[in-house]
């Protein structure tokens, strides 16, 4: 592949971004970019209409996709509004904790109503994304599972009011 960068993945879990250990090299040339930006756009959008806008055979897209899903740079995955689900309740939760903060945020990620782990820097070690379907749900949640996590120290809950934006078509760079 022409002017590609090669990049080393590891192909994150399909429940949600835990690492298989499984890694791979894909070349993120401009095609792949490509590719890449239209999926974020429609992810619905077929090999045969990509190959057109492309310029490449269908089998040529559709190898190409499996390689970056393979490859852990993109999932595609259907997107849907928790209200509409019966998931009444949001929020994110900052995280102050002790000790190890990957071990940590392992443990987190592992509770089925987190959606969103990321370890950070500033007044937080770690912000948690929650969706629950009411506020006892939630209480129950941070009370029986988050809290009782050992390490964790400080324990703040933000609530959703609205979700005013939400995008995954960031691009490549």
């Amino acid at each position: 592949m022409p002017n590609a960068e090669p990049i080393r993945a590891i192909a994150p879990a399909a429940s949600g971004g835990k690492n298989r250990g499984v890694t791979a090299d894909v070349a993120l040339d401009e095609i792949n970019k490509q590719i890449i930006e239209h999926l974020q756009r429609d992810g619905r959008m077929s090999y045969a209409t990509l190959a057109k806008t492309i310029g490449l055979s269908e089998a040529a897209v559709r190898q190409r996709v499996q390689r970056l899903l393979d490859g852990g740079l993109m999932q595609i995955v259907a997107v849907t509004d928790p209200l509409t689900l019966g998931f009444a309740r949001q929020a994110m939760v900052g995280l102050k904790v002790n000790g190890d903060l990957r071990a940590i945020a392992d443990e987190i990620a592992a509770i089925p109503e987190v959606d969103y782990v990321v370890i950070c820097a500033g007044g937080f070690d770690l912000l948690v994304e929650l969706v629950c379907t009411d506020d006892e749900h939630l209480l129950d949640l941070l009370n029986e599972k988050v809290r009782t996590i050992k390490g964790v120290a400080v324990c703040e809950t933000f609530m959703y009011l609205k979700l005013a934006k939400q995008t995954y078509a960031w691009g490549t760079r």
